[in-house]
């Protein structure tokens, strides 16, 4: 009997230190990904932000590290500097990079929707673009996707930048709205959602897609990311399709987990709402055919001609050159 019990002593000591010695290594194996992001932890982004209970990108060996930022052009900088690995950037700041020089890539469509709009009260007489002439107009930042949607929209009308006064407002930007500091907020669907939530009132809404339909949000790289670690970011971009989809399916345990995660998560109610709008955001007809994620490479070509005519950059730019789906889920 005692011989028995110390062979099983010795069983559970040497499974333990297996173990061990297990968990250990897979830490060790884990790949750190740092996302900078065009804006703080809220909501819309809760699959980002769940890692400690669902444990997507682990699965995967992937360490996420969320990066938060004031716009697409804060995050590309990031990128750039080195902070971070992964741009979560809008198209218009990738153009206007590329347009500088810089050897970036695009390798997954994040938003494919359109989600960019400008706001106005009803009140206040402005119900199409070109109605904003000469009026204060408020933006995330100057380095946002509310900035160059907003110019897409001005340029429509036959206007510019010069013919308004743009002021940045910060992320939450419809108090200012609200509080008679602007005569109109270029924002989101889920920034009017939230809005709307906290008694905004009867508005008038211009969509950014009536004028330019194509994708809000992609995920960038440089260049060199893309040559030398693409087993990293295969993996990545497999974690992260894990947590979009959880997110399209699970809405409810989402907008719950959000009243821990997201900062401005402290309505269960309202998560939901902004969780339903960015799961509709995240699909298309191309998605639906080949997998989210999957990039439409003639749009964000003629995002890019649009920024070119309007004059937001100077160079023609190619799309094919500096965007691939080779790394998305399912692709050889």
């Amino acid at each position: 009997m005692k011989r028995n019990f110390l062979r099983t002593l010795l069983a559970c000591t040497v499974a333990g230190l297996t173990a061990t010695a297990g968990t250990a290594w897979a830490q060790a194996k884990l790949d750190k990904v740092t996302v900078a992001s065009w804006g703080r932890a809220i909501s819309e982004v809760t699959n980002l932000l769940v890692e400690e209970e669902k444990g997507f990108f682990r699965a995967r060996g992937i360490e996420l590290v969320y990066l938060p930022g004031a716009g697409g052009g804060d995050a590309v900088r990031n990128l750039l500097s080195g902070q971070g690995d992964v741009a979560f950037t809008d198209p218009g700041s990738f153009y206007i990079a590329l347009d500088k020089g810089e050897k970036l890539r695009a390798i997954y469509d994040v938003y494919p929707q359109n989600i960019f709009n400008v706001v106005a009260l009803k009140s206040s007489g402005i119900s199409k673009p070109a109605d904003l002439k000469g009026k204060k107009i408020g933006v995330y930042s100057l380095s946002s996707g509310t900035r160059t949607s907003l110019q897409v929209l001005l340029h429509g009308a036959g206007l510019s930048e010069k013919d308004v006064t743009l002021v940045p407002t910060g992320l939450l930007n419809f108090a200012p709205l609200m509080q008679g500091q602007v005569d109109a907020s270029a924002a989101t669907d889920t920034g009017l959602l939230v809005a709307r939530a906290r008694g905004v009132g009867e508005v008038n809404v211009m969509e950014a897609r009536d004028s330019l339909n194509m994708s809000s949000d992609l995920f960038v790289v440089r260049e060199e990311t893309w040559q030398q670690r693409k087993d990293v970011l295969r993996r990545f971009l497999a974690a992260y399709r894990d947590s979009a989809q959880w997110m399209i399916d699970n809405p409810q345990e989402a907008a719950r987990l959000a009243v821990k995660r997201a900062i401005d998560g402290q309505n269960e109610a309202v998560n939901l709402e902004v969780i339903k709008l960015r799961n509709a955001s995240s699909v298309s007809p191309l998605t639906r055919k080949e997998g989210l994620g999957a990039i439409d490479i003639d749009a964000l070509q003629k995002g890019a001609d649009t920024w070119k005519k309007i004059g937001l950059i100077q160079n023609d730019l190619r799309m094919r050159d500096v965007v691939s789906g080779e790394l998305l889920p399912g692709r050889k």
